[in-house]
């Protein structure tokens, strides 16, 4: 068994056995982790959402179609990455799906390269989408600390209020807003004003 780590994981849905072992056979030659369905429906049976991973499929299958499979993924919220394999007559299909987020689609016969090329591309995407998805779980995880309360005063330092401000908003003391703001600031792990606005905007303040 191979030592060296995968470069991710490839999911091929395709319901023709002679595709799916053409692309098992070159992904895996260029190490790829590949998984392959013979039917949407089995594929989304066991699709596993935390992986970093892309998806390959053709667009015309038994019985669940790409187009359906797709819309079941859009449905769920995911941010899977997906190349769609089209035939010739298939390519307006094929534009709807990018309409809808595809990345691209490949008409068979595809060129090796360009496919390999889409799939780097897909994996860089599903890897900056994973690495988002962590951050937000952490900010949200740091932020579920917070009593209602302190949320309510965190919402207003947000919006550029003063203490003062915020004691007249709440109806409480200026003294209890600074307790308040020490007991945020030790609570999400923030050592100054922009940690914090970092934490309760998170790709808002980068921006």
């Amino acid at each position: 068994m191979s030592l060296i780590p995968k470069k991710g994981t490839v999911y091929v849905v395709d319901d023709d056995e002679a595709v799916r072992d053409s692309l098992q056979w070159l992904l895996e030659g260029k190490d790829y982790r590949v998984k392959c369905f013979d039917s949407a429906e089995s594929f989304l049976s066991r699709f596993d959402p935390r992986e970093v991973a892309c998806l390959i499929a053709d667009i015309r299958m038994d019985g669940m179609s790409g187009l359906e499979l797709q819309d079941r993924l859009l449905e769920r919220k995911s941010p899977l990455p997906v190349v769609f394999i089209t035939g010739h007559g298939d390519v307006p299909m094929a534009v709807t799906t990018m309409k809808k987020g595809a990345m691209d689609f490949i008409e068979k016969p595809f060129k090796e390269e360009e496919l390999l090329g889409l799939v780097e591309r897909m994996l860089d995407q599903a890897r900056t989408a994973f690495s988002q998805h962590q951050e937000q779980a952490s900010r949200e995880a740091l932020l579920s600390r917070l009593t209602t309360r302190e949320s309510q005063v965190l919402e207003r330092i947000v919006a550029g209020r003063l203490n003062k401000q915020i004691a007249d908003d709440l109806g409480i003391s200026i003294k209890t807003v600074e307790a308040h703001r020490a007991n945020i600031m030790e609570k999400l792990n923030a050592n100054t004003v922009a940690d914090l606005l970092k934490i309760a905007l998170g790709a808002q303040a980068k921006a």
